[in-house]
């Protein structure tokens, strides 16, 4: 009878550094027909924000042109400027919601 003599070894995990995924800004661009109240309605609405918070990001949008929604992975960003851009239409206002990777 043959016997088989099996070599000693120690089989190490190999540990993979995942990185987490690319994060987008969801903006709000100016335009000079939304009302401002209703950027400010958004805002509350779809971006849990208080009203305090929501006029602050709407006076941006108004003055300097764009402002922050918020920061997300890239389906929440995506489905956020659906989800606005359907609003705005379904209101007949002509509101500009966008994404950009950040």
């Amino acid at each position: 009878m043959a016997t088989r003599k099996q070599s000693e070894s120690v089989l190490e995990a190999e540990r993979t550094k995942t990185k987490p995924p690319p994060l987008f800004k969801v903006l709000l661009l100016n335009d000079d027909y939304t009302p401002m109240d209703f950027v400010v309605v958004v805002l509350q609405k779809f971006f849990s924000m208080n009203r305090e918070q929501a006029t602050r990001i709407m006076l941006k949008v108004h003055k300097e042109g764009v402002g922050t929604c918020g920061i997300f992975p890239r389906d929440v960003a995506a489905t956020k400027v659906e989800l606005v851009t359907g609003f705005a239409r379904e209101h007949q206002h002509p509101l500009a919601c966008v994404m950009e990777e950040s």
